[in-house]
């Protein structure tokens, strides 16, 4: 998205203090905070295709605002929209493609597939920061923000494409009992009908119900929580480079490095999907190492360290993901998702917090005490 690269200039630029700034983010974590776990359950109740296209316009929407009222309020709505937008991508998106797999009994494609996905958004910041300069140049940070609603509008058309399947209630995890229907086809061709689906309150108490009483998703969600809250470090990727005293004009250079190991981590998510609990634990031990040494070290040589961290936590992480969408077996998947999704945000406020504090020491700690616990959480997983 071309205006992810310049959003905070532009708010300086428009005459933000640094305090109405920070208000800004406040506003847009809060908002993402109290409607990700609703969102996930409209998305369960009625249309999970439909959250996504809707996410799609709600943020383009918010872009909108900006270009056409850029003032605090008009940032503060802009956000507020944004934050709905990503609520409704979170946890729909993944219910909707791990449903679909499994409805063609596929679903051990899940890992690679969203490995891919992750990848590539990752990567796609790289000429999408080059497209932003090129707009800016030529039209401002209104030709920016347009451009972003005109991405945002695409996505969602594309969105629409998307099949939905859904399985029966009382399937399984594994879809092994599904008879998936496609809800751009006549519902009553299975003979089920809108009254036939639970209500939303019903699958909200379901998604949070699952998330927080059933021990094998529950053990998967707290290291996939601090896992994906600790992505909140890539903030400060540009901070460590200028600390450790890389010459300002690299550190473009090795933040996108390390970007472009993060993609390749994700990218490889797949291929070693079936690996076991340990050599998954090993790995973020492995990460957590790099990164410690990184820190001991603070030289410019240190960000070929953090660029490994990122890229072996990135593939982890996916791996993990993967394993939750295997171990929920009711109808709330997307609400569940997105039970998943709140504790990554508070997570990663807290890494905010903790950074303060210990700079990239909370990080490490963090990424330790994961690796030492993996091996309990995944057991039973059948992977050794």
């Amino acid at each position: 998205m071309p205006v992810y690269a310049l959003y905070a200039v532009w708010f300086g630029a428009s005459g933000l203090s640094e305090a109405q700034i920070s208000a800004l983010f406040v506003i847009w974590s809060v908002v993402g905070l109290v409607v990700e776990v609703p969102s996930g359950a409209l998305a369960d109740r009625f249309s999970r295709r439909g959250a996504v296209v809707a996410a799609g316009l709600g943020q383009a929407v918010g872009y909108a605002v900006w270009a056409l009222w850029p003032t605090f309020a008009g940032f503060a709505l802009g956000f507020a929209l944004w934050a709905i937008g990503g609520s409704l991508d979170s946890g729909a998106r993944e219910a909707l493609l791990y449903d679909a797999l499994a409805a063609a009994g596929a679903q051990a494609r899940y890992a690679r597939l969203i490995g891919a996905t992750t990848a590539a958004g990752l990567l796609a910041e790289v000429p999408a920061a080059g497209l932003a300069t090129l707009l800016w140049s030529v039209g401002g940070f209104t030709a920016v923000a347009w451009a972003s609603v005109g991405t945002c509008l695409l996505a969602a058309v594309v969105a629409t494409r998307l099949p939905e399947t859904r399985p029966d209630p009382g399937s399984g995890p594994d879809g092994s009992t599904d008879r998936s229907t496609d809800r751009s086809t006549d519902r009553s061709t299975d003979g089920r009908t809108d009254d036939d689906e639970p209500g939303y309150r019903a699958a909200l108490r379901a998604g949070i119900a699952e998330a927080a009483a059933r021990p094998a998703v529950r053990a998967l969600l707290v290291p996939v929580a601090v896992l994906a809250g600790v992505d909140a470090v890539e903030e400060y990727f540009p901070l460590l480079a200028a600390d450790w005293s890389v010459p300002t004009g690299f550190v473009p250079l090795a933040v996108v490095a390390t970007s472009v190991t993060g993609a390749a981590g994700a990218a490889l998510a797949g291929r070693v999907a079936g690996w076991s609990r340990w050599r998954l634990a090993a790995v973020v031990a492995g990460a957590g190492a790099a990164l410690a040494v990184a820190a001991a070290l603070a030289v410019p040589a240190g960000m070929v360290l953090v660029a490994a961290f990122y890229g072996a936590y990135r593939m982890v992480l996916v791996v993990l993901q993967a394993r939750l969408q295997d171990r929920i077996g009711g109808p709330a998947r997307a609400t569940v998702t997105s039970v998943a999704g709140l504790a990554t945000e508070v997570v990663g406020i807290g890494v905010f917090a903790a950074w303060a504090v210990g700079g990239v020491w909370p990080v490490v700690v963090a990424a330790l005490a994961v690796a030492a616990l993996l091996p309990r959480l995944l057991r039973g997983d059948g992977r050794g």
